[in-house]
């Protein structure tokens, strides 16, 4: 089944994250992608499912939520690179230039990389979920130069319109000797 409707609350407070992640379930049928502490100290919900459902459980879990919130997404149509890419590495053989945002929200990340990958002929190829890195994410891409940088020009400038932007890097010709640390 194609993930078509996507939903991210990101939370300050594991308890009141938890609390979310209960009322969530109970109002409406949704598929949990993610469900955990993240760093430091927060709480990440992803979620899938028909676009009533998710948007219920987006608006419950919110509600619950509310001053505790740190970032959002409801993603209607979300990109069919994004949920695969979401705390895995894809693999490709693709080796062109690379595009990284780093953000300062998984929120944010997942909604830079839907950005890109609708943008230009860009692989998302990570969207990696504040694991040991101080509540930061990132999403990683590869394509052609131009591709990857009119993606990353847009997904930056929405980043930057929530404050929720660390720093991008566009790498041309990346030196095979790092592909083995980048995939």
């Amino acid at each position: 089944m194609t993930t078509t409707v996507l939903g991210v609350l990101e939370f300050s407070s594991i308890a009141i994250g938890i609390k979310a992640l209960d009322d969530m379930v109970k109002i409406a049928q949704i598929k949990i992608i993610e469900a955990r502490t993240i760093c430091p100290g927060k709480y990440i919900i992803v979620f899938s499912g028909d676009v009533a459902s998710v948007e219920y459980s987006f608006k419950m879990g919110s509600e619950t939520g509310k001053d505790y919130l740190v970032d959002n997404l409801y993603l209607p149509m979300v990109h069919q690179d994004i949920v695969p890419a979401i705390g895995n590495i894809i693999k490709t053989t693709d080796w062109n230039a690379i595009g990284i945002i780093e953000t300062l929200s998984v929120a944010s990340s997942i909604e830079a990389g839907d950005i890109a990958a609708k943008t230009g002929n860009v692989k998302i190829i990570e969207i990696r979920l504040a694991i040991g890195f101080g509540g930061k994410s990132y999403v990683k891409m590869m394509g052609t130069l131009d591709a990857v940088e009119a993606a990353m020009n847009v997904a930056t400038a929405k980043v930057k319109e929530k404050n929720q932007l660390c720093k991008d890097v566009i790498i041309p010709q990346p030196h095979i000797e790092i592909k083995q640390f980048f995939m």
